[in-house]
């Protein structure tokens, strides 16, 4: 069987009709790419995958990462607000 196409949004570029998804059901992996941006994303798939699954998984993968993205953002703006005057203390290790 051949490669299976499908179209849609570009999660990163926003293009309209620009991302292209291919299921290679010989090598089991799917693969959606932007066209225009060139970013790509690629899983391993099974007999009942769909070009929409590949797509809906880049898109939940993109969720994912930017949600840590700003957790991490939030934990070191914290960390710099809180200022309780602490200092640590260095370890001086004496050689003879």
């Amino acid at each position: 069987m051949g490669k299976r196409k499908s179209r849609a949004n570009c999660p990163f570029c926003n293009h309209g009709t620009d991302v292209e998804c291919r299921i290679d059901m010989k090598n089991l992996i799917g693969e959606a790419s932007g066209r225009i941006c060139q970013e790509s994303f690629s899983s391993v798939i099974t007999a009942l995958t769909e070009p929409i699954d590949i797509y809906s998984e880049w898109i939940d993968e993109c969720e994912r990462v930017n949600n840590h993205e700003e957790e991490d953002e939030e934990e070191e703006e914290e960390d710099v607000d809180r200022d309780d005057g602490y200092v640590p203390k260095k370890r001086v290790s004496t050689v003879e």
